[in-house]
């Protein structure tokens, strides 16, 4: 009986081994940077806010190209911890149908505009200070990520700081843009 005990545990520690250790089909990128694929992709909501310089945009101006985006605010370590490499993704990718779109969560635009020049970043930064796009993408904590690929549709979510300019993160974006490209 103790022998018959002893294979069966083998067998079952063998068999979680082996089952967590698979990627899931269509996944080998996501899984290193924690990014959350739904069991649908549906239409990401639409939003319209102003912007660092002014100018109010809209989530429907970069329909057909790959949108990272990123929830944050000046007060948020992992956010400021992130931002550099954001910029970095973004001067990477951008001729190639990708856009980084930064919504900050500070209530003084006048705080996130300052961040902003502090960091040097040049991808479109915008404001919610009354939360409502916040609201629209169930946002509970910063920073969260959404990945919407060219159709417009949400692709994925990441919920906490990632080190968007490793190497995980770039098979990532080139997965998305290919994918995106082959609809």
């Amino acid at each position: 009986m103790n022998r018959f005990i002893k294979v069966i545990e083998a067998a079952l520690v063998m068999y979680w081994a082996v089952f967590f250790s698979l990627p899931v089909f269509g996944e080998t990128s996501l899984a290193p940077i924690n990014v959350e694929k739904p069991s649908v992709r549906v239409e990401a909501p639409a939003f319209t806010l102003a912007g660092v310089g002014g100018k109010t945009v809209s989530l429907k101006d970069y329909r057909g190209k790959v949108v990272l985006l990123n929830f944050w605010a000046s007060w948020c370590a992992p956010c400021r911890e992130e931002a550099p490499a954001l910029e970095k993704l973004w001067s990477d990718y951008k001729a190639r149908d990708f856009v980084v779109i930064a919504i900050a969560a500070d209530r003084r635009p006048e705080t996130a505009r300052r961040f902003v020049a502090k960091l040097g970043l040049s991808f479109p930064a915008l404001f919610d200070p009354e939360g409502k796009a916040r609201k629209l993408y169930e946002v509970t904590a910063l920073p969260t990520t959404y990945l919407i690929g060219k159709d417009g549709k949400i692709s994925g979510r990441v919920l906490g700081g990632a080190k968007w300019d490793g190497a995980s993160s770039r098979n990532l974006i080139e997965e998305l843009i290919n994918e995106s490209s082959a609809r």
